[in-house]
């Protein structure tokens, strides 16, 4: 999964406390990582490990980096 920013390679828990919309697009996917307490998990991982089809990845992908775009990163 190749996201802007090196989003990709940060923890989860970190990721959703700068940027919570990308939250809803995880939400959106079924993936409930958004409420897990411990949040260490890298973004790409955290996609990857629940066994989504592979359009499904592209998808999150798409919009995690139109999302990144529109927030100028």
């Amino acid at each position: 999964m190749e996201l802007r920013s090196g989003l990709g390679d940060r923890a989860i828990q970190d990721v959703i406390q700068t940027y919570p919309e990308i939250g809803g697009i995880l939400n959106r996917y079924d993936i409930g990582c958004v409420t897990c307490s411990v949040g260490i998990c890298l973004l790409k991982d955290v996609v990857a490990i629940h066994g989504l089809a592979k359009d499904d990845e592209t998808a999150i992908q798409q919009e995690i980096n139109r999302y990144l775009t529109t927030k100028g990163e």
